[in-house]
């Protein structure tokens, strides 16, 4: 019997003959074997007292007791982490999430997928994408992607037998293009590519995000333009179905030729150098965790090394996941200010479909439309509004009558952005590219993440606003002045301080955005001794944008706990049945506030239903059905219709409209 044991950041393998001895002489054969091969100390057994502090299972974390049983505890070949008692112990509640993988145990709940999804280079969406990040599938070849390949490796194949001079095939690369390579140094340089250009820094890229960076770049290889090899691809796939993932630093791309410094760290891993991780091993040398998982390294021929390396996968796959959390605030920054605009007695009279036709805007139609579902109407009264119908309001502020038009353009924006994005994650962003029915081989510059690095920039800027609105209608809840509420949303304020700093911390991450929103892509730097004399700087472009988003998921979190405690000050007056349904969402994992307590895991609590696309879920149904088959608008009591007439100015709650919807993508748009 055998087990593999962690001490500090490396793998022991332990021969434990038959079992019989305990977990603490496992601990502590663990720490010899350390000593001598790492430190090259011999250690007494006078030395080993008090020096391990536990033995846990890499998969689950399980505690073992140090007087089991090995044979009883731990299966041949099992993993186990040596804690010890010098090691500096973590706060598991306080790691950040991109970093649990490093630092925490193996989930152990951890299943691989069942289901699978077929690459062939033309069909991935940013939500597949992100599902193959979350390992909801697993990955095959299409059999169009498998001859694709076939041909484009032939090709090349032919090429090198005629001994023709082809760059990245057989001459260096980049300032060296001009190098012919002699042949039986080929391969040689395939690894002395991978490895001089695997020079990033940084924290590594979490299991998610480097499964969808290995997951697009499978996508790309499989379009069949990039002269792989099929085993050097399925190895690939094998690798990325066993969550054998790489450590791939964040940062070090300069978004042109491609993400080279993170796609070299990819496929350092696959080689069998460096580190990589997986859910059975956790971290460890990249040769051992492949084994472990019955896989080996590739072995890569002329060509494969440029073929893994170059395009603009990191930029686009960090890209695709800013895209689709992008869209799940979006939509709920809508929710969220419906229900602000509801407890600050606003009216609705801004949202009228008329107003938006004569500025039809696809994004400013669907918010109106979305807000007029939301708050009170014929199909979902609301106690609330009827509390002040008759009151001589005529507008309110901007962030709240101005949604259509400011949260409109954010939506149109992210489809834009999502339709770029797609199309980058579909296309060949290699150099040089093969052409197989064509027999030729171009050099260009696909690899040049221009596209995407652009509209990561205009995203970050676009979603900010949501996050500038969102920070005003605070302001205008805690303020007494502004929404005849108690002072921070609480009583015997004083004594309390209620939402006084929480608004401070919207505050901050909304002059924090205004900051890391300056475009990345304006910026360009000459590399590669003036080769690559213009770059796209698209990496820190997506980093930014998740940061961007992150920061307004945050801040639509305590605008959503804000309006939900001023709810509590209407009682018992209720709203709509959807801004009810948001409200009990809400209180199901967060308390209304009586008295200070602390508050940001209320934030966080928030947040993670944000995140989740709950309260998002939560309404949907109730917009569908709102609208459907066709929305009868309620018009609700306007002071100024008395000029229009005198039956127009009869005080009414409501007064409905058929509106028929011109096109399918407006009737898509809840």
């Amino acid at each position: 019997m055998k087990v593999s044991a962690r001490v500090k950041d490396e793998w022991l393998q332990i021969p434990c003959k038959d079992g019989t001895n305990t977990v603490r002489w496992l601990g502590e054969e663990a720490w010899r074997k350390y000593q001598k091969l790492m430190q090259g100390v011999k250690i007494e057994e006078h030395d080993i007292i008090n020096v391990i502090q536990e033995v846990r299972k890499t998969r689950g974390g399980a505690l073992l007791d140090p007087d089991d049983v090995i044979s009883e505890v731990l299966d041949n070949d099992d993993f186990v982490n040596i804690v010890l008692t010098t090691d500096t112990q973590v706060n598991v509640g306080l790691i950040p999430e991109e970093l649990k993988h490093v630092l925490e145990p193996i989930p152990s709940n951890f299943l691989p997928a069942d289901n699978y999804v077929f690459v062939d280079g033309s069909n991935l969406t940013t939500e597949i994408l992100v599902n193959l990040g979350n390992g909801d599938f697993k990955i095959k070849l299409s059999k169009e992607a498998i001859n694709n390949v076939l041909k484009s490796r032939s090709l090349v194949e032919s090429l090198l037998q005629e001994n023709r001079s082809v760059y990245g095939v057989t001459t260096g690369i980049g300032s060296f293009a001009e190098i012919s390579i002699p042949y039986e140094k080929l391969e040689d340089l395939q690894y002395n590519i991978i490895r001089s250009h695997a020079a990033g820094v940084g924290n590594p890229l979490s299991p998610a995000r480097t499964r969808m960076l290995l997951a697009l770049r499978i996508n790309v290889l499989a379009k069949g333009y990039s002269g792989i090899s099929l085993n050097t691809l399925q190895g690939l796939v094998d690798a990325f179905n066993a969550s054998c993932l790489s450590w791939v630093p964040e940062q070090g791309s300069v978004g042109a030729s491609g993400d080279l410094a993170p796609l070299a760290h990819l496929a350092l891993g696959n080689v069998g150098e460096g580190k990589m991780w997986s859910p059975k091993t956790g971290w460890g040398e990249a040769k051992r965790v492949l084994k472990l998982n019955g896989l080996k390294p590739l072995v890569l021929g002329p060509k494969e090394a440029v073929a893994l390396i170059n395009g603009t996968q990191l930029i686009t796959s960090i890209g695709a996941e800013a895209v689709e959390r992008a869209l799940h605030i979006a939509k709920q920054a809508d929710v969220v200010a419906a229900l602000t605009l509801e407890v600050l007695k606003g009216t609705s009279r801004a949202f009228d479909s008329d107003v938006q036709k004569i500025r039809p805007h696809k994004g400013q139609i669907a918010v109106a439309k979305r807000l007029r579902a939301l708050l009170h109407s014929d199909t979902y009264p609301s106690e609330i509004a009827e509390s002040h119908r008759f009151c001589n309001k005529v507008q309110d502020a901007y962030t709240l009558r101005c949604c259509p038009q400011v949260h409109g353009i954010v939506h149109d924006t992210i489809d834009f952005v999502q339709g770029v994005i797609q199309t980058e994650m579909n296309s060949g962003t290699d150099n040089p590219l093969v052409f197989a029915d064509r027999g030729e081989i171009i050099s260009a510059g696909n690899f040049h993440g221009e596209y995407p690095a652009k509209v990561l920039d205009f995203l970050s800027i676009a979603v900010h606003e949501l996050a500038s609105m969102s920070e005003k209608r605070i302001e205008r809840l805690v303020n007494p002045a502004l929404s005849s509420l108690p002072a921070y949303l609480v009583e015997e304020g004083g004594l309390n301080s209620g939402f006084m700093v929480a608004h401070c911390t919207a505050a901050a991450l909304v002059s924090e955005n205004k900051v890391v929103c300056h475009p990345s892509s304006v910026d360009s730097m000459s590399t590669s001794a003036g080769q690559e004399d213009h770059v796209s700087m698209g990496c820190f472009a997506a980093r930014k944008a998740l940061q961007v988003i992150e920061n307004v998921e945050n801040v639509i979190a305590i605008e959503l706990l804000a309006a939900c405690q001023a709810i509590e000050f209407l009682r018992p007056l209720r709203t709509t049945t959807p801004l009810e349904e948001v409200y009990a969402t809400v209180r199901s994992v967060v308390q209304p506030w009586d008295k200070d307590r602390f508050m940001a895991p209320d934030i966080e609590a928030v947040k993670k239903l944000l995140v989740e696309n709950k309260i998002w879920n939560t309404v949907q149904h109730y917009l569908m059905f709102y609208h459907a088959p066709q929305e009868q608008e309620t018009r609700v009591f306007s002071p100024t219709a008395a000029s229009l007439g005198p039956e127009r100015a009869k005080p009414r709650s409501s007064g409905r409209i058929s509106l028929k919807r011109k096109s399918f993508a407006q009737e898509a748009e809840f």
